[in-house]
C-alpha cells in the first residue's frame, strides 16, 4: 500500500487564483481550512511552498480544488 507524501508542494499563484475563483478572502479560506490567515498568505506569496498532508487536504477541500489546481505546473527539464 502506498503512503501519501510527507509534504505536498503548492504553487502560490495557483492557490491564490483558486481562492479568488471561489470568491473567498484570505481569512475566509483560512477559516474553512482550519489554518491561520498568515500561513495561507505565506503559501500564496511563495514564502512557504510545502504543506503537511492534513493541512493540504483541508485546504484542498475548502477550495473545492484538485491536486492539479494547487500544485506547481510541470516544467520539463532543459534539453528535452
Amino acid at each position: 500500500m502506498e503512503r501519501p507524501p510527507a509534504t505536498y508542494q503548492v504553487h502560490g499563484p495557483s492557490l491564490r487564483k483558486r481562492r479568488m475563483a471561489q470568491g473567498l478572502t484570505v481569512q475566509e479560506a483560512a477559516d474553512k481550512a482550519g489554518i491561520s490567515r498568515s500561513y495561507l498568505q505565506r503559501l500564496e506569496t511563495g514564502i512557504r511552498e510545502r504543506m503537511g498532508p492534513k493541512r493540504y487536504t483541508r485546504l484542498r477541500t475548502a477550495l473545492n480544488a484538485t491536486d492539479a489546481q494547487l500544485c506547481p505546473p510541470h516544467i520539463p527539464p532543459e534539453g528535452r
